[in-house]
């Protein structure tokens, strides 16, 4: 006859702790770290997505904006980019550390909080990065900040180890808990490496520094490469202990998806957020102009700002509505693969960047000579963020068995109105550009008759995919039967014919 349940094993139907096991919490000082991770993929969230306001905030000369924007492309935002893409390995990380870690107490959370701190200086550097490409210094100071997270994170990875009772029951009760050890302290610090030889390059030649940190970025899928070639070369490894394989935390298996879709979440309401920020900050009436220029009429002066409104409203309705396909393809998705993972990131990236968007077309106004290449600009960061969620759901069919609900599958009955739903932003903003290369003259009504039209197709969508599959069935009708095979007439005489005995 079994014993009662320990104290560590008494969850309610909703998978929460019992008052038993906050009443042993509270007597070893410690809490569950489920918080505390909710606050650290906050924080990081935001931070990946505010690496975008150094390039916002660029400062575009009218004389000569082709010069401008290609120094903007080759340099600040792919500069955004590779920093966004560090930030959200470090996330990663994070993530699969608290996996090893459930339980924290005050020393923990001061860790934490160091390590917390040091991220929130990561936009500060990429500014410097942003603004002085040719002095190494800004490269060398980013460096050194992911080196101190990857120290703090071996930090609390030692402290927890050595206070067994804060790691997570399937850790704690492994017999190979050294091997979990390093395994997760190789996980936090082969990127904080990388970064140590990049701060190194960057003293005398740092475009070999930007290599390796292009390098963090992929490492986990050189490293998958890496170990194929090695068992088609060598032959398979032998497979690790049962008891190690309860608790992986290789890089290789994806993060959950709710992990996916709570970061995601983040980085769209902070875009959002942005973006009201940018219109509070840039269309409120200097008092002394609403006096001298508009004669004391607030009506007036907020009128001369209608069509900064006008950008908003359209930006905001396309980061609102990225959001809603995105949260439409995850809520069919049963698991996120790895491919699944990378793709999503890129989109966020590009997500990250609808504030430029913004930016470019509240300038139309004050300096229409520009709206051209403003609109292209424009056009391409929604693209980008909208075809990359689209390749998110081929990479999720290529193994739909695995990854979707058979809604979404093909032949499903959601198949044709998920694909409707993904290819709209792509396909509206790929024929925006190639109408601007015919129509140069109307690019800004170009690119407002796409921002208008979208949401509108967006409400239509399920009725005009119904229409058009109803005719295409109509159209499949009307074709004539195919004949059936001609049959020898002695072989269809004989089968009218009764068989003889």
């Amino acid at each position: 006859m079994s014993g009662p349940p320990t104290p560590e094993h008494v969850l309610d139907a909703q998978g929460n702790s019992s008052p038993c096991r906050k009443d042993e919490d509270a007597r070893e000082g410690t809490q569950s770290s489920h918080r505390m991770l909710g606050f650290s993929d906050a924080l990081l969230s935001i931070i990946a997505t505010v690496m975008i306001l150094p390039v916002t905030h660029t400062e575009i000369s009218p004389e000569q904006f082709d010069k401008s924007v290609q120094r903007l492309l080759a340099t600040r935002i792919a500069v955004y980019l590779m920093t966004f893409l560090i930030v959200t390995v470090a996330w990663a990380a994070h993530t699969r550390l608290f996996q090893v870690v459930g339980k924290i107490d005050d020393t923990l959370a001061l860790l934490n909080l160091a390590c917390m701190m040091t991220i929130t200086l990561l936009p500060y550097t990429f500014s410097l990065m942003v603004t002085f490409p040719d002095v190494p210094l800004g490269i060398f100071v980013f460096c050194v900040c992911v080196i101190a997270i990857g120290v703090v994170q071996a930090l609390i990875v030692g402290y927890a180890f050595h206070f067994p009772h804060l790691l997570s029951p399937q850790v704690r009760c492994s017999a190979h808990r050294a091997l979990s050890r390093r395994h997760i302290l190789h996980l936090v610090l082969r990127g904080p490496a990388l970064c140590f030889l990049a701060a190194i390059f960057s003293l005398f030649f740092f475009p070999v520094s930007y290599l390796l940190m292009v390098t963090v970025i992929f490492l986990p899928y050189i490293s998958k490469a890496s170990s194929w070639c090695r068992d088609r070369l060598v032959g398979r490894r032998d497979p690790p202990a049962p008891s190690a394989e309860v608790f992986s935390f290789d890089l290789h298996e994806p993060l959950s998806k709710e992990r996916v879709e709570a970061f995601s979440d983040g980085v769209y309401a902070i875009v959002a957020t942005l973006l009201i920020l940018d219109i509070c900050e840039d269309n409120v009436p200097d008092p002394k102009d609403v006096k001298e220029q508009f004669r004391g009429s607030l009506v007036a002066a907020l009128g001369a700002y209608g069509p900064h409104f006008l950008a908003y409203f359209g930006s905001f309705a396309t980061v609102g509505l990225l959001w809603f396909a995105h949260h439409s393809l995850f809520l069919h998705v049963r698991k996120a693969t790895q491919a699944m993972g990378l793709l999503n990131t890129l989109s966020l990236a590009f997500v990250g960047g609808l504030p430029l968007a913004y930016q470019q077309t509240a300038a139309f106004a004050r300096q229409p000579e520009d709206e051209l290449e403003r609109v292209r600009l424009s056009c391409a960061i929604v693209f980008f963020a909208s075809i990359f969620q689209f390749a998110i759901w081929t990479a999720a069919l290529l193994r739909q068995a695995e990854t979707l609900q058979p809604a979404v599958r093909f032949g499903g009955q959601e198949h044709a109105f998920m694909f409707a739903k993904l290819a709209l932003y792509p396909c509206a903003s790929l024929l925006a550009f190639a109408a601007t290369c015919l129509l140069s003259r109307f690019s800004t009504a170009i690119f407002h008759v796409m921002q208008i039209a979208v949401p509108f197709a967006f409400l239509l969508l399920r009725l005009l995919v119904r229409l058009v599959l109803a005719t295409l069935r109509a159209l499949r009708s009307l074709r004539p039967p195919q004949p059936l095979p001609s049959q020898a007439p002695e072989e269809a005489q004989s089968r009218l014919l009764p068989s003889s005995c």
